[in-house]
């Protein structure tokens, strides 16, 4: 292996590991160890919902700051403050019982968050396109997926033998491991706006329509994601004879999430972007009702297993195309999309825990999310008819 290619595997792997600790370990643990805090730790249904939405509004609040900044090498630093803040909250869930602090542990893990996904891979994207490689982040965007079903696997594995406390407290001396390569892999960035072999990199922004079309599809992704992604292990519990194996439903969602970014982005090279977005905004339809239409184990399977690899190629596109449009700077469009999926993320959850106290399940927000993504799929389609020359021009910083 070159040089060259080894300094991209490098690049590459640090932000898949940064993702795997700031939105897997930090982030998503709490899916997994929701059940058992609600069993252990006095957390009620209704709470439970609330800390999740918290968790979304940090995110969103990291995401607005992530469109407002520019300056590059300030990005750089806030990533990695956004490490220790992911191994602070994490270790800070399993010391205390607080509620409050609780809610305060979330919104700064949403905070470290919105740096992994948004900075970080602003940050690799930027690299990529001025050494020269392929502007796609699926290999990166792959360390989310790895990052749920390493979640679930090793909260299923600690379950008999650690309570929550403990659970949290290895969780983040697993994610101590991993800060280490996700700090020192990463080059800081160079502020030139050329790449390696002295092309100009130029931005080239959407029109005001696209943006708006855009990011209304994207807040009707958000609705669809966060519901299924934050409740799909007390969802599973809750369904008659399948009591025990939500657990393992997370743990197939992240496992078909982990290479669906990069069989996305072989997609998007056939069909385009758009077309595939609209392909994977079906598919998760169907993995999003396959829960409640056929509630039996093989169906919950197959529905996590089309929603884990659908969301998270609509999240990788979504942002790559994003990143497309402001090379020099690609956080800027990405944390203004991730405005509108952050908002979802607020609402949705919030809404689906007090419809879930009312009726005592889950089924009504997750028929709310397939109306959602049945909304973003018309749109996805407006932008397909409407907005070819920004789609071609956005396709053609790709190569």
């Amino acid at each position: 292996m070159g040089s060259r290619s080894l300094e991209r595997l490098k690049v590459l792997s640090a932000g898949i590991i940064s993702l795997v600790l700031m939105l897997g370990i930090a982030r998503f643990a709490y899916t997994p160890l929701l059940p058992l805090m609600q069993q252990q730790a006095g957390l009620g249904v209704a709470e439970g919902g609330w800390l999740a939405a918290i968790n979304y509004m940090g995110y969103l609040s990291g995401a607005i700051i992530a469109s407002l900044i520019s300056d590059i090498m300030l990005k750089d630093r806030l990533y990695r403050v956004g490490l220790i803040l992911a191994l602070v909250t994490t270790i800070g869930m399993g010391v205390t019982d607080n509620l409050w602090l609780w809610a305060g542990m979330r919104f700064i893990a949403g905070l470290s968050s919105a740096a992994g996904l948004l900075l970080g891979s602003g940050l690799i994207l930027h690299w990529l396109i001025r050494h020269d490689h392929r502007s796609e982040l699926g290999i990166h965007f792959g360390g989310l997926g790895l990052g749920i079903a390493f979640c679930a696997i090793a909260v299923e594995l600690m379950h008999p033998y650690f309570d929550w406390r403990e659970q949290w407290a290895l969780l983040t001396a697993m994610g101590v491991l991993m800060a280490i390569p996700a700090w020192a892999w990463l080059p800081r960035p160079e502020a030139q706006a050329v790449t390696k072999k002295g092309t100009a990199m130029v931005d080239r922004p959407p029109s005001a329509t696209f943006l708006r079309l855009f990011m209304a599809a994207y807040f009707c992704a958000g609705v669809g994601y966060v519901v299924s992604a934050t409740f799909i292990v007390a969802i599973v519990d809750q369904l008659p004879g399948l009591e025990g194996k939500g657990s393992w439903t997370f743990m197939v969602l992240g496992l078909a999430a982990a290479p669906a970014c990069i069989i996305w982005d072989l997609i998007a090279r056939r069909v385009g972007d758009v077309n595939a977005l609209i392909m994977a905004f079906v598919l998760q339809i169907i993995g999003i009702l396959l829960p409640v239409l056929a509630p039996n184990l093989g169906m919950t399977l197959l529905g996590a297993a089309l929603f884990g690899g659908t969301f998270i190629g609509i999240v990788s596109l979504v942002l790559t195309m994003a990143g497309r449009f402001y090379p020099t700077r690609p956080a800027k469009m990405m944390g203004k999309m991730t405005i509108s999926y952050g908002v979802a993320q607020i609402v949705a959850p919030a809404i689906t825990g007090v419809l879930a106290e009312g009726d005592g399940g889950y089924g009504n927000g997750l028929y709310l999310a397939a109306v959602m993504m049945i909304i973003g799929s018309v749109l996805m389609l407006i932008i397909k008819a409407r907005h070819r020359d920004e789609l071609q021009l956005a396709s053609a910083t790709a190569r």
